[in-house]
């Protein structure tokens, strides 16, 4: 353990199993690294390399037995973790380390207000009264970019754009004034425009509030901006570790450079202006009314799409880009007419926005989605073999069972 008292987290040998019947996966194994004061660390790897059961670790977040430490020690500010009883950690987890998740959908109690959400942890953390909890929300709201925050309080989180849910999520995380953050992919499920923010506000908190920060992250674009050191890990364990700019610049492991060498370069190739228009719309209108009072009367609207004309032509990508709560989104979901929408939508020369959902069903299987939050979109309830083939029983009832699954292996084996 590190004698130097600007250390603030100290990971020492750290080693994580996962037991299931018989079967042992060691997840982690020999992680170490510390955390000073006011300094970001970037834990870096591709998926299953570790970085999310480590920070998990730290709080003793994991699934307990199934988990198990064979080695390792966790320190903050002198005090032992791994051996800490439930009434110790509880005293930690919220108020001097929190925790953003990767996807606030399921962070998020989907049945609670927001102004609720983060008045709880208020109350039950600092005994703050009503009154004070609600002064003490808008002014977190304020803080994180919530604009018009008053009117957002009696707002549920899927009534909210995906930023601004990772937005409240900060704020949630910023309520007892921690002194670490661990941000567990927090801009992953973000469009470009919205990760620059949320990253923007994440330095300019850690400055005004001077936290340590843990960031784990698959994106070396911003480990490069936003990070002091970097830990890469490959397979459970740290392959190399410094100083982030001596990891950009001179990098000496394999796996490293392996990364660094995967980030996309060059200009996208040009699209066919000539080629066959695949969809369009013309003068797209979404518009969501607000209900007020006890008869819920409509008193205004909320026009997340208004007079919107697109065309998206064969081999062409189309970027819709704009803040969190800007419509993006929402015309998404109207050209494929999951929402109601007005104005006309022609797919592949047919009218489709007076179509029943019946006259429509033969349509899904051309024009597919893949949604921002994947843990919202796939049900826990299913194994990943019934969630992919079951658009295949919907759409290619003929297909045999043997069929299905080389074409469901065939597709796995596309994506890694």
């Amino acid at each position: 353990m590190s004698t130097d008292n600007k250390v603030l987290l100290s990971v020492n040998d750290l080693a994580v199993d996962f037991r299931q019947g018989d079967t042992v996966t060691h997840a982690v194994n020999g992680v170490s690294f510390e955390v000073k004061r006011g300094e970001t660390l970037a834990l870096v790897g591709e998926s299953g390399s570790g970085k999310s059961v480590t920070a998990l670790s730290i709080l003793k977040l994991l699934p307990y037995p199934a988990a198990h430490h064979p080695s390792g020690s966790v320190v903050f500010k002198g005090e032992e973790l791994l051996d800490s009883d439930e009434s110790d950690l509880r005293r930690v987890r919220g108020n001097d380390i929190t925790m953003i998740f990767q996807e606030p959908m399921t962070s998020l109690n989907p049945l609670h207000t927001i102004e609720r959400q983060i008045g709880e942890i208020l109350e039950v953390h600092q005994g703050m009264g009503e009154t004070q909890a609600r002064e003490r929300t808008l002014e977190l709201l304020a803080k994180v970019g919530i604009r018009d925050a008053e009117s957002r309080l009696g707002a549920y989180p899927h009534q909210m754009s995906g930023g601004q849910r990772q937005r409240v999520m900060i704020a949630m995380a910023l309520a007892n004034n921690p002194e670490l953050l661990i941000a567990d992919e927090p801009t992953t499920a973000l469009d470009v425009t919205v990760q620059a923010q949320i990253l923007e506000l994440l330095r300019d908190l850690q400055k005004e509030f001077g936290m340590a920060v843990v960031l784990i992250t698959h994106d070396l674009g911003i480990v490069r901006n936003v990070s002091d050191h970097v830990c890469v890990m490959q397979q459970g364990k740290i392959v190399e570790a410094g100083p982030t700019a001596e990891i950009f610049s001179r990098p000496e492991n394999s796996y490293t450079k392996m990364l660094l060498e995967a980030e996309p370069k060059g200009k996208p190739p040009k699209s066919d202006a000539s080629a066959s228009v695949v969809v369009e719309t013309t003068d797209l209108k979404v518009w969501f009314p607000i209900k007020r009072g006890f008869f819920r009367r409509t008193v205004g609207y909320v026009k997340a799409c208004n007079h919107v004309s697109v065309t998206v032509r064969a081999g062409q990508t189309l970027g819709v880009v704009g803040e969190s709560g800007s419509g993006k989104t929402t015309l998404g979901l109207a050209l494929l007419r999951l929402i109601s929408s007005e104005g006309q939508i022609v797919y592949m020369g047919d009218r489709i926005d007076g179509k029943t959902e019946k006259d429509m069903r033969p349509l899904r299987r051309d024009m597919q989605v893949v949604f921002q939050d994947p843990y919202g979109s796939l049900s826990p309830r299913m194994s990943i073999r019934q969630i992919v083939e079951e658009g295949l029983l919907i759409q290619q009832p003929e297909l045999s069972y043997d069929q299905r699954t080389e074409r469901i292996a065939t597709v796995l084996e596309e994506v890694a």
